[in-house]
């Protein structure tokens, strides 16, 4: 009805995504440019999946009756096939060699970043939709191609500013852990459950500490909230056997092998593992990356039905003050190992396969708390203004000669004075101010101010008739030099 108000659209961001801003955006490009060059380094090249796939090709997430399970987001086709969002970049690369594995070089290495997208319940830090950059070797079944990622991973690290000693890439193996499930009675598909258990109470080391995993492993803890976890039930030989191998990992690699090597002897497949480990180790000191880069850590527990036999994290080890203060860790930025059962899903044949996932905006996150990086915003262009809209040709020819020499630039093109083009030119974190009116044009000349400098100044002057006679950062040249000065002034 013409009497009644028309209700606004309620302008609201989807819970679990973010919007980003330039300053984000190019902040992002940057790191991904310099992960991108150390991958391209070590022979790794390019190669891009969509973001839809067929849900099956996802793996575990397959659809009910009404739509697929918890965890990613799926819709049907018009021919009623499921679709799903992609999960991470992993599962799509398996389906890409897989259609074309006659066709690709073995081993294949590639690399490839971009949104995967997760049907979670969000909360702080974790969001629904986020970026990955992955890089992967599939068709080597050689721990060298882990070792190799390792290495990689750690050169990445410090390629992207974060210095040695601030960072650990920690590697264990899948193997290790189902030997040593093994020695202590949970093997078979009847201990699935208790075996699940027994792995969580081991990634929970790094923050319960011995004890609390000891809890975990037994009957079960009572955190500080009063809140109860129920734990594995192991009696107190198994769960000694468990404290020993996490307690393996030491300052020295050769150490923590001696260590768990005893604790897996009855197992031939957790023996393998260790002797993985072991080569894994050799590899990394031969080319120079010591422990302080590339640790043994029994600890570490990754993909639990996913990985089958290396498993590797990039963890950051420097401090940073929260809001509140406090000292906290960012901890794991990245991480991967070997699948080497993803790829023989679609071929009904082994492949085996290695690789990781770097957490960009995590990453990115702990590289600004460096102060490696800069989000705040970048640079924006040099703004012309508009003092005469009847020469407004004349000041969209100042703005193309500026970009023809490669320099950002833009023509105002509101309607408003001069005093808010200036202003609109500082929210544009323009460096430069452009200005021609009728007297600089018949004298033919512009005005350049250098916004940056300008404002770094006026924080000594007081008062307007001080700041007019300063004319604060201001230039007065010929037009035909306006390119020339316009480069100094930036450079």
């Amino acid at each position: 009805m013409s009497g009644e108000k028309k209700q606004k659209l309620k302008a609201r961001q989807a819970r679990g995504f973010v919007d980003r801003n330039a300053g984000e955006i190019a902040a992002t490009r940057a790191m991904v440019s310099v992960i991108q060059e150390v991958y391209e380094r070590y022979g790794f090249d390019p190669v891009e999946t969509p973001f839809v796939e067929y849900t099956d090709a996802l793996g575990k997430f397959l659809p009910d009756q009404d739509r697929p399970n918890e965890g990613v987001f799926s819709f049907q086709d018009d021919d009623e096939q499921w679709l799903s969002l992609r999960y991470d970049l992993t599962a799509p690369l398996a389906r890409y060699v897989a259609e074309n594995f006659d066709a690709l070089p073995k081993p294949y290495r590639s690399y490839r970043a971009g949104y995967v997208f997760r049907n979670e319940k969000p909360g702080p830090g974790r969001f629904r939709q986020f970026m990955q950059f992955d890089a992967d070797t599939v068709g080597s079944a050689s721990v060298a191609a882990d070792a190799e990622i390792c290495m990689m991973a750690a050169d990445t690290m410090e390629k992207l500013g974060i210095p040695r000693g601030s960072y650990v890439v920690r590697v264990n193996n899948r193997k290790v852990l189902d030997g040593i499930m093994e020695a202590i009675g949970l093997a078979g598909d009847e201990n699935a459950g208790r075996r699940l258990t027994v792995l969580r109470a081991i990634d929970k080391f790094d923050r319960l500490g011995l004890e609390g995993v000891r809890a975990l492993l037994g009957a079960g803890r009572k955190d500080e909230s009063g809140d109860f976890t129920k734990g594995a039930g192991l009696d107190d030989s198994q769960a000694q056997t468990i404290l020993d191998y996490v307690a393996g990992q030491s300052g020295s690699n050769a150490d923590t092998l001696a260590r768990i090597r005893p604790l897996v002897s009855g197992s031939p497949a957790g023996s393998e593992g260790v002797e993985e480990l072991a080569r894994i180790a050799e590899l990394v000191e031969k080319s120079g990356y010591g422990t302080d880069r590339i640790l043994i850590d029994t600890s570490i527990v990754r993909g639990l039905e996913y990985y089958t036999g290396p498993v590797y994290e990039v963890e950051l080890t420097f401090e940073v003050k929260d809001e509140q203060g406090r000292p906290v860790r960012f901890g794991s930025v990245a991480g991967g190992g070997r699948y080497d059962g993803l790829v023989a899903r679609f071929r009904g044949e082994p492949v085996p396969a290695t690789g990781f996932s770097i957490g960009v905006s995590r990453l990115l996150s702990a590289l600004t708390a460096l102060g490696r990086v800069d989000t705040a915003g970048v640079a924006g262009p040099v703004v012309v203004c508009v003092m005469d809209q009847a020469r407004l040709a004349d000041y969209q020819a100042m703005a193309s000669e500026l970009r023809q020499a490669g320099i950002r630039a833009e023509v105002y093109l509101g309607g408003s004075g001069m005093k808010a083009q200036l202003k609109y030119a500082d929210r544009r974190k323009a460096p430069i101010a452009v200005i021609q009116g009728s007297d600089e044009a018949e004298k033919g000349e512009v005005q350049l101010k250098d916004l940056a400098l300008g404002a770094e100044m006026a924080k000594a002057i007081e008062g307007n008739t001080e700041w007019r006679e300063a004319r604060v950062a201001q230039r007065q040249v010929p037009r035909a030099e306006l390119v020339k000065v316009v480069k100094e002034m930036l450079g």
